[in-house]
């Protein structure tokens, strides 16, 4: 084919996430950046249709221009978002101008009623769909969109009502922002089963940890205190936990990462115990948590 290895894998990767898939579903091609405004004002319209048509046969993939360069100069993208619909492994639809909910779902409706694109098994959704959507808002979360998170593993768990990853990223995702009784409700009205399931364990530390959240005031007179007695692990510990609680992660890292450096073995590694059911609450995939864990490592190991 007289391509390089970069671009075979480019090319290999393509292959995997778009042609095979478009060999019976219609698949929506979006091509993005993460600069780009109006990628980023686009992308929510674009999840909601693809999440709601996911029934008929319709699956979201977004490739990032930057990442993905060779791709995109086959596709000749010059500016973007730039969406197409793919069938079979071929462009069929250019949904670049479809900018409103109701022009794109004309548009995917016209489509539909001419391929004979594949629905979804009994008129739910494919595994592979709600899968791809679970990790569509384990993305949007860790780039700290806690509300747009939380809407689409909403969507996800009314088209997969017994897929426990999409539960468990509603609870992290309303937690994220800053919706932590909510949260609890959900998790509260969840099957037993679901509820003691090991992929809800993040769920459960984020809700725990959530229950440490105080008001602004409070939250200024325990930094206040703090900042006052840096030798007091108490109150260094109390302003780590409610600084967590009300979205400061940065500050509650950094007290407890100090913590550790001074006595690690404080109240029985209690510090290092909230350090990581912190990291296992934000995920361990998160590059937040990765940072933090290299800088963990740094003081236990030198």
């Amino acid at each position: 084919m007289g391509l390089n290895l970069d671009e075979q894998k480019a090319v290999d990767r393509f292959r995997k996430n778009v042609v095979e898939p478009s060999m019976s579903k219609l698949v929506v091609l979006d091509f993005w950046a993460e600069w780009c405004g109006p990628c980023k004002a686009l992308a929510p319209l674009l999840e909601k249709v693809a999440a709601e048509y996911a029934d008929k046969g319709v699956v979201l993939v977004k490739v990032n221009v930057d990442e993905e360069q060779f791709i995109a100069a086959q596709f000749q993208v010059r500016s973007i978002p730039t969406v197409y619909a793919m069938f079979q492994g071929q462009p069929v639809a250019d949904l670049t101008q479809a900018r409103t909910e109701s022009q794109l779902k004309q548009m995917l409706d016209q489509i539909l009623a001419q391929l004979p694109v594949q629905a979804g098994a009994d008129g739910g959704a494919p595994q592979q769909d709600v899968s791809q959507f679970v990790a569509m808002g384990e993305q949007v979360l860790a780039d700290g969109d806690g509300a747009r998170a939380a809407t689409i593993f909403a969507q996800v768990v009314e088209m997969a009502p017994d897929n426990v990853p999409a539960h468990a990223g509603l609870i992290r995702a309303l937690v994220a922002a800053g919706e932590a009784p909510n949260a609890q409700q959900v998790f509260d009205a969840l099957d037993p089963a679901i509820q003691q399931d090991p992929a809800m364990a993040a769920a459960k530390s984020a809700l725990e940890l959530a229950a440490s959240q105080v008001d602004d005031s409070e939250l200024a007179a325990l930094r206040e205190a703090a900042a006052a007695a840096p030798d007091d692990m108490d109150k260094q510990f109390a302003f780590a936990e409610a600084a967590f609680a009300a979205g400061a992660r940065d500050d509650a890292a950094d007290t407890l990462l100090a913590m550790i450096a001074r006595d690690i073995e404080w109240n029985e590694g209690a510090a290092r115990a909230k350090l990581l059911k912190i990291f296992e609450a934000v995920g361990l995939e998160d590059e937040w948590v990765k940072a933090a864990r290299r800088r963990l490592s740094q003081i236990l190991f030198g």
